[in-house]
This record gives structure tokens, C-alpha cells and sequence, in this order.
């Protein structure tokens, strides 16, 4: 498994991260744990030693299986462990300590190699610094029960420099893939980390599973040019091949997926002058529809008014995708529950505070349910 050596840390993590937000999971929405133990095996025995949880992860579930069968299973300084804290749940800063020792319990161990500071945009970061959360996770690495400090990173590059420079990080966690990489300004964020030598970490390499089910017209440039290679494996190569990226963070939601990324990385070979321009190709194919850009990652729910809005995006996107009119309006219309459409938003923007991609949400639930009203 390729790692990049990291000057400023006395740690080798894998290039490939196993992100630990997306296991499949059963009918009542439990991790699916027979499936996911079998997945978590596989990425070990392949070198992969980074875990990425959070404390919102499967509603909490993700840090308590970690805890249950990886901490169980392998030796604790075989790999590494991270996990993040979410400010927003902190009503005092109290709470602060009450999550943390909380996480430690969950995932049955007595430190994190890696902690984060989670989903750090300007709102977010005006409470982190009322309530020093810098300064808590700081004694808790004086106490050894923190090695690394880090944030992820979910606004626009103009205030991530005066984040940077207000105290030492070990690492930053930024949202880059080769679609947002003009279009969120990914690019301009990374050159920041670059200026400040802060290594970075990549999520959503593939824009949560958008880049791995492409348009058609988008998926045709990909097949002219390799017909066996994935799309996902496109993005995932694409996001390894930048300098300072030392780990690529995956959400692995299969065992299929599992084994493609790991494909990419034994060994892993950085993309050529010729694949950057597929990529180009690609990238102006995309834009060529109209769809929205929605991760799933459910920061968004739930919805007061009970409508389910990764679902619907989901839909809708794909009728945008795939021009599949009658099984689209079939799906929504059948199978996904009448009180969770697009149709019952009330538009009180509380969706809104919590999406990293910074989405019109109520617009665009309007703009699908017309849509998809629409079909014949």
C-alpha cells in the first residue's frame, strides 16, 4: 500500500483512507456489520492503517463498530485512529469534554492518533474560538490521548488563511476532487495548505459516489479512452496524484468499491499529460448537465417537515443524469414514501446551515419535484 512520506509527522499513514461514514447498511438503517467487518478486513490485509470516523457518523454507530471489531480484532499500533469533534453539538463548552470522553468509550481505546475539529466553516470557527475549542484538543494531546491535530474544512478559500495561522495544525482536511477543483475553488484552498507546508488531507474524492456514476455523456469519455477502468478510480487517482495530498479518504459504502480503490494503490502510478486531459473532457461533459451537487452526506437531516433530501436529489439527479424518464418518476412516486417528497418543504432554511456544499436546498427540492411531476 503506497504512503507518502510526511516530514512533519513521526507517522506513515496509507495514501489510501478508509472513511468510515458510509457502510452499507440494513433494511432498519444499522450498519450492515457482517458486510462492513468483511470490508474492514479486506482494506487491512491491503495495508490500509487510517480510519476516519466522527462522532454524527450512522448516527453514532460508525465510532461504536470501529470500536467493537477493529479495536477488537487488530493490535491498536497497527494502524491509526481518527475521529472528530462537532462543535455545533456543543452547547458550553463542557460539552466539549462530554464528547470526547464519550468518542474514547465508543471506540474502546484510550487515544486518537488523528482528531479533528469537524466541518469548520466561518460560522463554526467564531464558536471554536469562544470556546478555545483549540485549546481543549491541545491538553488532550499534553495528556496523550490526542497525537495529531487537524479540521476539515467546508467554506470558501477566502477565510481558510486566517484558520491556518491561528494556531499550528499537523494536518488540514480539505473536500477536493477534480469537478470541485475550480468549481468550489478546491484548488484555491489546497495552494493555501501548499503556502502554509500543512500536508492535506482529501474527502470526498469522489464527490460522495457523484464522480463514480457519471452522465452518460460524461461516462463515454472515460470508457473511449480505458473501457475497464472505473470512473471512480479516475477521481481517486486523480486527487493521489497532488503533491502535498498525503492521505485520500474513501467512504466506502461495498466490498467492490473497496477492492477498486485499493486496486489503485498497489502500486499506485500518478496520472499522465494524456489522463488530465480526459479529465478536462470529462469535467465540460458534467457541466453539460444540469444537476445538483449534493454529496450525501446528510449534514442536512433531518428535515423538520420530514422530507428526505439526499433521496430526492438522488432521483433527481439521476433523471438528470440518465435521461430515464418512466423508471425515475416510478421510483419516486412508489417507493419513496409521499411524506418525504420534495413537496412538503416549508422553505424554513434550516437544511441550509448544515450543507458543506452550500446548496439552495428549497430551490432545487422545487426545481425536482416539477421535474419529476413532469414526466409522463
Amino acid at each position: 500500500m503506497e504512503k507518502k512520506p510526511i516530514a512533519s509527522m513521526d507517522a506513515s499513514p496509507s495514501l489510501l483512507g478508509f472513511g468510515c461514514m458510509r457502510f452499507p447498511k440494513l433494511e432498519n438503517g444499522r450498519i450492515n456489520r457482517t458486510e462492513a467487518e468483511k470490508m474492514l478486513d479486506y482494506a487491512y490485509a491491503h495495508g490500509v492503517n487510517y480510519y476516519d470516523t466522527a462522532y454524527m457518523y450512522h448516527d453514532g454507530e460508525s465510532e461504536q463498530f470501529i470500536g467493537d471489531y477493529l479495536m477488537q480484532k487488530y493490535p491498536r499500533d497497527s494502524f491509526y485512529l481518527a475521529s472528530k469533534l462537532p462543535i455545533w453539538f456543543c452547547k458550553t463548552p463542557d460539552d466539549m469534554e462530554r464528547i470526547f470522553n464519550e468518542q474514547l468509550a465508543r471506540c474502546h481505546t484510550d487515544h486518537f492518533d488523528f482528531y479533528l475539529l469537524h466541518s469548520v466553516d466561518q460560522e463554526k470557527w467564531a464558536q471554536i474560538e469562544e470556546f478555545h475549542a483549540y485549546d481543549f484538543v491541545q491538553k488532550k494531546r499534553e495528556e496523550g490521548k490526542i497525537k495529531y491535530i487537524g479540521f476539515s474544512y467546508h467554506d470558501d478559500p477566502k477565510y481558510l488563511t486566517a484558520m491556518v495561522e491561528a494556531h499550528p495544525w499537523d494536518f488540514v482536511q480539505l473536500q477536493v476532487n477534480y469537478l470541485d477543483w475550480e468549481m468550489q475553488r478546491a484548488k484555491d484552498s489546497y495552494q493555501i495548505l501548499v503556502d502554509h507546508h500543512i500536508p492535506c488531507w482529501v474527502m470526498e474524492p469522489v464527490r460522495g459516489g457523484y464522480l463514480a456514476t457519471l452522465p452518460d455523456v460524461a461516462e463515454d469519455v472515460f470508457k473511449k479512452y480505458e473501457p475497464t477502468a472505473s470512473a471512480a478510480s479516475w477521481a481517486v487517482k486523480w486527487v493521489a496524484s497532488l503533491e502535498n495530498v498525503k492521505v485520500v479518504l474513501s467512504g466506502m459504502s461495498s466490498m467492490e468499491q473497496v477492492v477498486d480503490n485499493v486496486a489503485q494503490f498497489e502500486p499506485f502510478v500518478p496520472m499522465t499529460d494524456q489522463q488530465y486531459k480526459v479529465i478536462d473532457e470529462v469535467v465540460e461533459a458534467i457541466h453539460s448537465v444540469k444537476t445538483v451537487p449534493c454529496t450525501g452526506c446528510r449534514y442536512c437531516m433531518p428535515c423538520p417537515a420530514g422530507v428526505d433530501i439526499p433521496e430526492v436529489f438522488k432521483i433527481y439527479n439521476t433523471l438528470q443524469q440518465r435521461k430515464r424518464s418512466s423508471p425515475t418518476k416510478l421510483i419516486y412516486t412508489k417507493f419513496l414514501p409521499e411524506e418525504k417528497h420534495a413537496k412538503n418543504c416549508v422553505r424554513c432554511g434550516q437544511c441550509m446551515e448544515h450543507c458543506p456544499q452550500h446548496i439552495q436546498i428549497p430551490d432545487r427540492l422545487e426545481e425536482a419535484e416539477n421535474a419529476i411531476n413532469a414526466l409522463p
